[in-house]
């Protein structure tokens, strides 16, 4: 009498379409990333970046589209003030240590919603001005025309310099509770460097 082989045994096939699952739900996720990762880079559109060289001063000029999502907005609304963060750093290049900073520059600006007046007040330093809509509010703080980084006579000829640029909204500003769980609307930010020619 021989001997029948014993029947294929039912894991196999369950562990490759289990696999299988797994993979599709990997791939749907990575979709998803990939459709929404390219509205969170949109947040601040760079359109001018440039470094000039006038009055004995290297200077910068900025200029940005600003796009406030959904829950930011509602957040100033609901009368949580913002502030937005520009920095700029000058750098000697050295190739045997890190690179020297020669001048650092910051400005904050804070943006909140006045309900009793129904305007908008964006304050820089001590300075503040109040303007009728959002858009209206965002132009001055998504520009920045001369702004002063360093004096040329601090550059030496011979050696290479360059300028590392940000400008975000500072989430270290929010209110405690706020700060626990920020969604991608709250990522607003860019970062570049140029080279000083």
């Amino acid at each position: 009498m021989r001997r029948q082989p014993p029947p294929p045994s039912p894991l196999p096939r369950i562990l490759p379409r289990r696999m299988a699952q797994a993979l599709l739900r990997v791939l749907a996720l990575l979709a998803g990333l990939l459709v929404v990762a390219p509205v969170l880079a949109q947040a601040v559109e760079l359109k001018q970046l440039q470094l000039q060289r006038r009055d004995g001063e290297l200077a910068l000029e900025f200029s940005a589209r600003l796009t406030l999502g959904s829950a930011i907005e509602d957040a100033l609304h609901r009368g949580v003030p913002l502030y937005f963060n520009a920095r700029a750093t000058v750098y000697r290049d050295r190739w045997y240590w890190r690179d020297e900073r020669i001048a650092r520059v910051s400005r904050t600006w804070r943006l909140a919603w006045q309900p009793l007046t129904a305007s908008w007040r964006l304050s820089l330093g001590g300075l503040s001005q109040s303007h009728g809509t959002l858009s209206e509010a965002l132009a001055p703080l998504s520009q920045i025309s001369g702004w002063r980084l360093v004096e040329l006579d601090k550059l030496e000829s011979g050696n290479r310099y360059h300028v590392e640029f940000s400008f975000s909204l500072d989430n270290s500003q929010l209110p405690q509770p706020m700060q626990i769980d920020l969604g991608g609307d709250w990522k607003l930010g860019i970062e570049r460097s140029l080279k000083v020619e």
